[in-house]
């Protein structure tokens, strides 16, 4: 059983303009095959048009397209016990 992964990049509180795309970064302890989600408020949030969700190593991104002011909230990503909010 592999280890959890742990984050060690924690994510960023951002400021954005209606209009433009939010980028959210954070980085796990190691590559993993644990279930990782992105929350916006409680709604999980998936690869869309709306949404894109990339991983990249440790390194996973969720990038939010051309933000309105309902997107406006906390943006959580979970991976095991760990969670990490901006």
């Amino acid at each position: 059983e592999e280890p959890a992964a742990t984050i060690v990049e924690m994510l960023k509180d951002i400021t954005s303009y209606e209009g433009e795309d939010a980028v959210f970064k954070c980085r796990l302890s190691r590559e993993t095959t644990q279930d990782v989600q992105w929350f916006l408020g409680d709604v999980p949030l998936q690869s869309n048009e709306m949404n894109e969700i990339r991983v990249q190593g440790t390194c996973h991104t969720l990038i939010l397209r051309k933000v309105t002011l309902e997107d406006c909230g906390p943006i959580s990503f979970k991976v095991g016990q760990h969670t990490s909010t901006a």
